[in-house]
């Protein structure tokens, strides 16, 4: 009976007065069967104990007499976490399991943090679990003596599975995970955690493999999360981007102080430091209890947050998605967000901070930017109750992170072409992957591909005498050490003060843009600008404040398809006369003008506006699909529109919609019959419409990075951007001169397209709109719907000595709204 197998488990969870919830037992009983896995359960309900006490139950079982002695055991399980952050937290919810029951096991962290000490100590001595980042897991593939550190590893639980799945990182732990078990034991077995995803099978099977069956466990726990709309005073009926936002601190300071710790989010750094400087002076008394939380800041002031929310001495933390995943922060009761996140899957994880206890519920607080988003507030609440997320898919084919594996290997105990090739093959990512594609490979690590064999950098890799492709210097050993790693950032300056003390980074982009004596707001503190010398900026303290806030290079978030389709649902409830919501009801002054001055379109509608102002000619069109989908769909229709007259276009956009300006007028209803939004030579407009050739460059640059082509520097001696971009352009222009067949160049291109642009996304959402009623309307005016596209255009393109806030309402006083 396998309930004795379990017996110190259940005998732990009522020492904590738990009882373990069904999708445990049948964790556990799985694991021990030998059983590979996903795991799918919310937030906040237990998952780290569904696969941490299996692991050890198997090793009591294994041995009966001698569990509670000491014993050099080698590693029993690698627990592989997407950040730093959430590495402390399991390893000391581990730990306490091992003491409570008298397991002598070892619990030890190793990522870029841990100094050389203790990466010695752990070499030396290796704990029974090893928690782990994917980065530092192929720089432990790196050494020669890995397989001896392998060899006693039964498990590899990944955490989060959901944040890795989609991207490079995830293909790293694909490679690593197929990788180990190759070398491990037969019963070696592989499960990740994940608590939001749409596309559970293909995420499983993204982490099992090809040749493994797909097996998920779903937890059957209703996890109730409260959404309280934090509604304005007055919905204005032309509402806008960010005019909002820090005019509801009057309604969320009362939020704060009900809650005993309270994490407010925002969607960007820049907006995580206004934030914290406009409830400081709000709230002065509360200094000492507020904190902020960024990537930005300097790892020892997130770790003295982290640490401090743990023990409840804050009472408040404005932060970005650096607290999103799964840090188990008992003391907060309450989450702020403030705008909307663009996705379901995000605000799920978001509120799950709040109540991250099994059994309580989460309570989160939507603060919108602008009145529009209390629609998107009302469909997140109706993807969440009707259980729709948005789903990820792993990349194909990514060479550069391939390559950088294959090199790892060889500088490690050494590559065998033939077994890696069967490896990368039973990965989702590589399944497709072709022999001559793998020769091209490995030709381009040993003899520098077509172009570069001149150069003896490019040949990192050589074939020894027994039969294993090497890497014999020690300074391409180091520097691709060095460089392990898919995460590429921008340059980052460090902000120092003059003795030293050092506050965090920001891109080189915004320093550059400032002088000597210069003010900014960063930290929480006004600074003054006195040097930039290198990578380093120097500052001092300012007594004068400042509305500079430093901003990153980051790109706005789109709106997910998940939330786009629920809002066109929302839409056709109201237009059935169903207000599903309050949120519906609060905004019906903006959808009756709307619907009044034009329409309200539905999911079979699609609405186009055309309207004269003083400034040219607008054309308006509303296909929901997110900003970034809208920005290439404009460039596409622009450009079709300019090929058949003559016509120059200022173009915005915004998550609903975008705007084509002229200064001469377009007879669209001619250009709708020429099927505007045709399939018919889609790769070859697109081309033309926008700038593949330098997207694809800048993508390249990333590719170069990972592939270890470019060199990021040595610690505290990055290389400048300038030479990286200089370096990454130079390969790039020598590949498509000598080298036109490179697979990198092949896949920089095949990226600017897919990954940036999402063309898949784009074709589906053309095909939606051909199947669609087309409707065109001329307003009289600018109308609720238009009004932010237009405003969101003027802020970004108009010079002038009035305010934007100014211009907009002279705007506004100018309609002449009939009610």
């Amino acid at each position: 009976m396998k309930d004795k197998r379990l017996q110190i488990a259940f005998n732990y969870f009522q020492t904590k007065g738990w009882k373990p919830f069904p999708f445990q037992i049948e964790t556990w009983n799985d694991f021990l069967d030998g059983k590979s896995g996903l795991l799918n359960a919310p937030t906040g309900s237990g998952k780290t104990f569904a696969l941490w006490f299996p692991a050890i139950l198997e090793y009591i079982h294994q041995h009966p007499d001698s569990w509670k002695k000491p014993k050099n055991n080698g590693i029993q399980i690698i627990w592989v976490t997407p950040l730093r952050a959430l590495s402390k937290d399991i390893q000391m919810a581990m730990q306490e399991v091992c003491e409570v029951i008298g397991l002598p096991w070892k619990i030890a962290v190793r990522n870029g943090d841990t100094d050389a000490k203790t990466r010695a100590a752990l070499k030396r001595r290796p704990p029974e679990c090893l928690i782990t980042t994917p980065e530092t897991l192929h720089v432990l593939i790196s050494q020669k003596d890995h397989k001896q550190l392998f060899q006693t590893v039964n498990a590899i639980v990944v955490d989060e599975w959901h944040e890795l799945v989609g991207n490079k990182r995830g293909v790293q732990v694909q490679l690593a995970l197929e990788y180990i078990q190759s070398i491990c034991p037969s019963t070696f077995r592989r499960w990740a955690v994940s608590a939001t995803i749409g596309n559970l099978k293909e995420a499983a099977k993204a982490l099992l493999g090809t040749h493994n069956p797909t097996h998920i466990v779903k937890a059957n726990i209703g996890k109730e999360i409260l959404v309280h709309p934090v509604f304005p005073e007055e919905i204005e009926k032309y509402p806008w981007s960010g005019h909002l936002g820090i005019r509801m601190l009057e309604k969320v300071i009362p939020i704060i102080e009900e809650g005993k710790t309270v994490l407010l989010f925002t969607n960007t750094r820049s907006q995580t430091e206004i934030w914290y400087q406009k409830i400081l002076e709000a709230r002065p008394d509360w200094a000492g209890w507020i904190a902020m939380h960024h990537g930005s800041l300097d790892m020892s002031v997130r770790s003295w947050v982290e640490e401090s929310l743990h023990e409840g001495r804050l009472k408040l933390v404005v932060c970005t998605s650096s607290l999103d995943l799964g840090v188990d922060f008992r003391p907060v009761d309450r989450v702020v967000q403030v705008g909307s996140p663009k996705g379901v899957s995000r605000f799920i994880q978001r509120a799950g901070r709040a109540g991250h206890q099994p059994g309580l519920p989460s309570e989160i607080f939507f603060v919108p930017t602008n009145a529009l988003e209390l629609i998107e507030c009302s469909a997140l609440r109706d993807a969440i109750e009707n259980n729709e997320m948005e789903s990820q898919f792993p990349p194909e084919l990514p060479y550069d992170v391939l390559i950088q594996f294959l090199v790892t290997l060889a500088v490690g105990e050494g590559l065998n072409p033939e077994e890696i090739y069967l490896v990368a093959k039973k990965t989702k990512s590589f399944e497709n992957l072709s022999e001559s594609e793998m020769s091209w490979l490995m030709d381009f690590i040993t003899k520098g591909g077509a172009s570069l064999g001149s150069y003896e950098d490019f040949l990192k890799v050589s074939l020894d005498e027994d039969g294993l492709y090497r890497v014999k210097s020690k300074r391409i050993a180091m520097k691709h050490r060095l460089s392990m790693g898919t995460i590429v950032s921008e340059v980052m300056l460090k902000v120092k003060f003059k003795n030293g003390a050092y506050l965090g980074s920001v891109e080189e982009f915004f320093i550059s843009k400032m002088k000597i004596g210069d003010r900014f707001f960063f930290a929480g503190r006004s600074l003054e600008l006195l040097q930039v010398k290198g990578l380093t900026a120097t500052v001092k303290v300012s007594e004068k404040k400042t509305k500079n806030v430093v901003s990153w290079m980051g790109a706005r978030m789109s709106l997910s398809s998940k939330l786009s389709d629920k809002i066109r649902e929302i839409l056709e409830y109201y237009n059935q006369g169903n207000y599903i919501s309050e949120e519906i009801v609060r905004v019906l002054p903006i959808l009756d003008l709307q619907n009044k001055l034009s329409l309200v379109p539905n999911r079979d509608t699609f609405l186009i506006e055309s309207h004269q102002s003083k400034e040219g000619f607008h054309l308006f069109f509303y296909p929901f699909e997110g900003r970034m989908i809208h920005e290439l769909m404009s460039a596409l229709i622009a450009y079709r529109i300019s090929i058949s007259q003559p016509v120059t276009f200022s173009i915005a956009m915004n998550d609903y919609g975008f705007e084509l300006l002229s200064d001469r007028p377009i007879q669209i209803e001619e250009l709708l019959e020429e099927d505007l939004f045709s399939l018919d030579n889609f790769q070859e407009d697109i081309r033309h419409c926008v700038n593949e050739s330098e997207m694809s460059r800048r993508k390249f640059r990333e590719i170069a990075s990972i592939a270890g082509l470019v060199f990021q520097g040595y610690p505290g001696k990055p290389t400048t951007f300038k030479h990286i971009q200089a370096n990454s352009s130079l390969l790039f222009q020598v590949f498509e001169s000598y080298d036109p067949d490179n697979l990198l160049l092949k896949q920089a291109h095949a990226e600017a397209i897919n990954q940036q642009m999402d063309q898949e996304k784009m074709i589906k959402a053309l095909k939606k709109i051909n199947s669609q009623r087309i409707v065109l309307k001329n307003p009289v005016q600018f109308t609720p719907f238009s009004f932010p596209i237009m405003v969101d255009r003027l802020s970004r393109t108009s010079i002038s000595s009035e305010s934007i806030e100014d211009r907009i309402v002279k705007i506004q006083a100018q309609f002449e709204i009939q009610d």
